[in-house]
């Protein structure tokens, strides 16, 4: 890794560790994705003023956090927009990046700490795969070109007609192999989903060797989602990057509070939900 990579390591990963608040969902198009960010400045206000160690964003939206006065949240720029995540199966699948020529140079002209960029896995879709293989090929190469750390997102998707849309699954079986060709194809960080029993997530933080941060997902009830995180800090996760779990809670900011505690002090589930309440108190 060069020496600017490992610089922007270092802004992302504070103390080794990381919260990505992720609001990259308008990408995906698909309204429910909105509920909580259809007023995208203030989002953007009381994110920063909470200070997590990283906010997640399209670049439409990045300047909203790179124009911001004062200490600033380090930004992580997703590079790719696909339709997998929309309610209905769709004729064709499809995964590209926004700028194919250039993929690295609107995170180097924002001062991004980092690029993200999907690997799906949807049973009897190969080409949105194949697409996504291209995608981070492309991605490596400029990385190392200009020192940029490459967070590649691994998602082993649900058959169409399972729930609603294409939803992620948390089976370990599957997740690991995905998370380990992702290292494979040049990984700096992996952004995977939580397994079904958080006492297996050790073997895809093993699959990764690099700093694994875990996907948030769908809101869940707070007290689940802060236990939860703390059993899968446990098992060697780096952190989290999580988005409907904390912009679509009625508190954003007391959220983030209570994460930082879990993956900056060790807190435990039980302890980051006192620490919620007390603020609301």
């Amino acid at each position: 890794m060069s020496a600017s990579s490992k610089a922007r390591m270092k802004r992302l990963f504070r103390h080794g560790r990381c919260l990505d608040v992720a609001v990259d969902h308008g990408i995906a198009n698909e309204p429910d994705f909105l509920q909580g960010l259809e007023n995208i400045d203030a989002v953007m206000q009381n994110l920063i003023a909470a200070q997590p160690d990283a906010i997640q964003l399209n670049y439409g939206q990045a300047d909203l956090l790179q124009c911001a006065e004062g200490v600033k949240p380090a930004l992580v720029l997703r590079t790719d927009v696909g339709n997998a995540y929309n309610a209905v199966r769709h004729r064709e699948m499809w995964a590209v990046l926004h700028n194919p020529d250039e993929p690295v140079l609107a995170a180097l002209q924002l001062d991004a700490a980092a690029v993200v960029v999907n690997l799906y896995l949807i049973p009897d879709e190969p080409a949105i795969f194949r697409m996504c293989i291209e995608n981070i090929g492309r991605l490596r190469h400029a990385c190392d070109r200009y020192g940029m750390p490459l967070m590649i997102e691994p998602l082993v998707m649900a058959p169409a007609g399972q729930g609603a849309a294409y939803g992620s699954l948390g089976d370990a079986e599957q997740i690991v192999p995905l998370v380990r060709l992702a290292r494979e194809l040049g990984a700096d960080i992996i952004k995977a989903d939580p397994t079904d029993n958080p006492a297996d997530f050790h073997r895809v933080v093993e699959a990764a060797r690099c700093p694994t941060l875990v996907r948030g997902g769908g809101k869940g009830e707070i007290g689940a989602v802060l236990h939860k995180s703390a059993l899968l800090m446990a098992q060697g996760a780096s952190g989290m990057v999580y988005g409907r779990n904390v912009y679509q809670h009625a508190s954003p900011a007391r959220v983030v509070a209570a994460l930082m505690a879990i993956i900056h002090q060790g807190a435990s589930g039980e302890d980051a939900l006192a620490l919620y309440q007390q603020a609301d108190a």
